[in-house]
C-alpha cells in the first residue's frame, strides 16, 4: 500500500474569543493541514500549528519546508501492514534547516505529515492511533476508555474573573491552569481571587509563558506558593533557561518546561542542566505523535513528569491525535486539549470532539484518528494549497 497523493494546505481559523498570555495575543490561527491518500483510496489528515515564538516556524516556512523535502523517496516503499507503516512514519525526516542547533525548525510540518500518514494507514488497516503507542513504547502503553481535561484561565476581565473559576468548580473540573505574568496584572491578587472561587480541592497550576527575568523568577513563584500551586510552566525565556537550575533551589513548586522543550536535544540539555521537573509535550511543537511518545519515555527514564499540552487554535485533527495520546500513554500529570467548540469557529470535524462539562472525554476507537473530517469546512478555511506528491 503506497502513498499516491500528498498535499499541504494553509488554513486560517478564527477563534471564538481573544486569547491573551504573556507571549502573544491571538484572535485567529494559521495552521498547516496535510492530506495523504493511499493506493487503496484510504485518506488521512494531519495538522501542525507553526509558531515563530515557540519553534521559529511560520506558515510560509512550514509549507516551503514540506515542498523542498524529499518526501516521495521516503514514502515510496509503502507498507504492507500497520507495523511497517508506523516504522515508516517514525523515520520521516524533513530537509535540514540552517542554524537549527535544537533540531526543531520543522516540527509543525513534521507533525502534520506524520499524522496524515498514520491516519491514512490506520484507516487502511483498521487500526486506531492508540495502537502506535503500544507498538513504539509498550513500557508506556496503558489504554483507558475515558480521560479528564484541565480548564484554563487566561486574562478574564471584570465579572468574568469570578465567574470563570466558579464555572469550573461547579462543573466538576479537577485541574485548572492559570496564565500569569501578563502585563498590567497583579499576579498575587489574581491568583488569590482565582483560588478563592475555585475552592481548595481543585489542582491549580500556573503558566508564565517566559514572562519573568531570571533574577525575579524565584520571588514571583514564591509569592504565589501560599495559594497551593502545583507547578509553574516556563517562568523565564528560553534564552535564560539555564537559570532555572538555580531557581529550582529557591522554590518549592515543580518547574515545567514548555517553550524550552521542543525536541530530544532540548530534553537532554534539560536533564543535564537540572532545569526542570516536568515536560510539557505538545504534539505540533514536539514534531508529532511518535516524537512526543519518545519524549515521554525519556522523561520517565529520568524520573521527570510530563503533561500533554495543546496549542491555541488546534482543530479537531490535533484534538483527536491528542485524545489518542491521552488514552494510551500512562502517567500523564496534566491534560490539555479538545477545546474545539469553546475556542475555534471551524473544528473541521463532522461531530463534536469537545470535552464534556466536567472535562471528561471518551477514547476514540475508530480507525486512524477516529473521526470524520468535513471536506467542505476544510475547503472553506483553506488559503493556499500545495501538491507534494501526485
Amino acid at each position: 500500500m503506497q502513498v499516491v497523493e500528498l498535499e499541504a494546505r494553509h488554513v486560517r481559523v478564527a477563534l471564538r474569543r481573544k486569547v491573551t498570555h504573556a507571549s502573544h495575543v491571538r484572535t485567529e490561527t494559521d495552521n498547516v493541514v496535510v492530506r495523504c491518500k493511499l493506493s487503496d483510496g484510504s485518506t488521512g489528515h494531519g495538522e501542525g500549528v507553526p509558531r515563530d515564538y515557540v519553534t521559529g516556524e511560520t506558515i510560509d516556512s512550514t509549507l516551503d519546508l514540506l515542498k523542498r523535502s524529499d518526501l516521495g523517496a521516503q514514502l515510496v516503499p509503502g507498507a504492507a501492514d500497520f507495523v511497517t507503516a508506523v516504522h515508516l512514519a517514525e523515520r520521516l525526516k524533513l530537509a535540514p534547516a540552517p542554524n537549527d542547533d535544537r533540531g526543531i525548525l520543522g516540527n509543525a510540518a513534521r507533525c502534520a505529515l506524520e499524522l496524515a500518514v498514520l491516519d491514512a494507514y490506520g484507516r487502511a488497516f483498521g487500526e486506531p492511533l492508540t495502537r502506535v503507542t503500544e507498538l513504539v513504547a509498550p513500557d508506556l502503553y496503558h489504554f483507558v476508555p475515558e480521560v479528564r481535561y484541565s480548564g484554563v484561565i487566561g486574562n478574564p476581565r471584570g465579572w468574568k474573573k469570578r465567574v470563570y473559576p466558579l464555572v469550573y468548580r461547579l462543573a466538576g473540573f479537577k485541574q485548572v491552569k492559570l496564565k500569569v505574568g501578563i502585563a498590567g496584572q497583579d499576579d498575587v491578587k489574581r491568583t488569590k481571587l482565582i483560588r478563592r472561587w475555585l475552592g481548595k480541592k481543585i489542582d491549580l497550576r500556573i503558566d508564565a509563558n517566559e514572562a519573568w527575568a531570571p533574577a525575579d523568577a524565584a520571588a514571583r513563584v514564591s509569592e504565589l506558593e501560599p495559594f497551593g500551586i502545583t507547578s509553574v510552566e516556563q517562568p523565564v525565556r528560553h534564552e535564560d533557561v539555564a537559570a532555572l537550575a538555580d531557581v529550582r533551589k529557591q522554590i518549592k513548586t515543580p518547574v515545567m518546561l514548555d517553550e524550552s522543550l521542543c525536541g530530544m536535544i532540548d530534553a537532554e540539555r534539560a536533564v543535564q542542566g537540572g532545569w526542570c521537573d516536568l515536560f510539557n509535550l505538545r504534539l505540533s511543537k514536539c514534531g508529532g505523535f511518535i516524537p512526543s511518545v519518545r519524549l515521554a519515555q525519556f522523561a520517565k527514564a529520568h524520573n521527570l513528569g510530563y503533561q500533554l499540552g495543546c496549542q491555541v487554535g488546534e482543530t479537531a485533527i490535533l484534538s483527536a491525535a491528542g485524545r489518542h495520546f491521552a488514552t494510551s500513554v500512562c502517567d500523564i500529570r496534566y491534560l490539555e486539549g479538545s477545546y474545539d467548540r469553546h475556542l475555534v469557529w471551524e473544528s473541521l470535524a463532522i461531530g463534536d470532539l469537545t470535552f464534556r462539562r466536567n472535562g471528561k472525554a471518551l477514547a476514540l476507537v475508530g480507525s486512524g484518528l477516529g473521526f470524520a473530517l468535513d471536506p467542505a469546512r476544510l475547503d472553506w478555511v483553506t488559503k493556499r494549497k500545495e501538491v507534494l506528491i501526485g
